[in-house]
C-alpha cells in the first residue's frame, strides 16, 4: 500500500478523536448539567453521566490508537502479523466495551429524553450502541480473516 493513502488514514484516525474531546470538554458537562438541574431530587445521575460518557471515551481512545498503529505496521510491511491480530482483537474489544458502557446508561438517557422534545437521547445512543457493535463485528472478521491468511502464509512458507 503507497505511504500517501496510509498517512491520509493516519491524519483521519487523528482527527476522529478531536470531536470527541471537544465533547468531552464542552458537551459532556452540559449534559450532566442538564441531568442534575432536571432531577433535582436524583443528585446522583450528574456523576453517572460523567461516568458513563467518559467511561465510553477510554476505550474509543484506546481503538484510535490501535487503528494508529495498525497504519503503522502496514508501513513497516508488518500487515500479515500477529500484531496485527492482537490490534484487530483490541478494537473488536473497545468497540464492545463502548456499546456496553451506553447499554448501562440507557436508563440515564432515557430520564434526560422525558425532559426533551423531540427526545433526541435515545436515538443518539442507539446510534452509538449499534455502531460500536458494527465495528467489534467488522474487526472481529477481519480479525479472522487475518489470522487464516497468516496460517495460508505460514504453511506455504514451510512447504517452499
Amino acid at each position: 500500500m503507497k505511504r500517501g493513502t496510509t498517512l491520509f488514514l493516519k491524519i483521519a484516525d487523528i482527527l476522529f478523536g478531536i470531536p470527541v474531546l471537544a465533547f468531552c470538554i464542552f458537551l459532556v458537562p452540559r449534559i450532566a448539567n442538564f441531568a442534575g438541574d432536571s432531577y433535582p431530587d436524583m443528585a446522583y445521575l450528574k456523576p453517572l453521566v460523567f461516568i458513563d460518557m467518559y467511561a465510553a471515551a477510554i476505550p474509543f481512545y484506546i481503538a484510535l490508537y490501535q487503528a494508529f498503529k495498525l497504519l503503522s505496521y502496514i508501513d513497516k510491511r508488518q500487515a500479515f502479523s500477529e500484531l496485527s491480530v492482537k490490534g484487530l482483537k483490541n478494537i473488536k474489544f473497545c468497540a464492545i466495551a463502548i456499546s456496553a458502557i451506553y447499554v448501562l446508561g440507557v436508563p440515564l438517557y432515557y430520564l434526560m429524553a422525558k425532559k426533551v422534545d423531540p427526545p433526541s437521547f435515545m436515538p443518539m445512543s442507539m446510534i452509538i450502541i449499534f455502531a460500536s457493535l458494527v465495528i467489534a463485528m467488522f474487526a472481529g472478521v477481519l480479525q479472522r480473516l487475518l489470522q487464516e491468511a497468516i496460517q495460508i502464509k505460514s504453511e506455504n512458507d514451510l512447504t517452499i
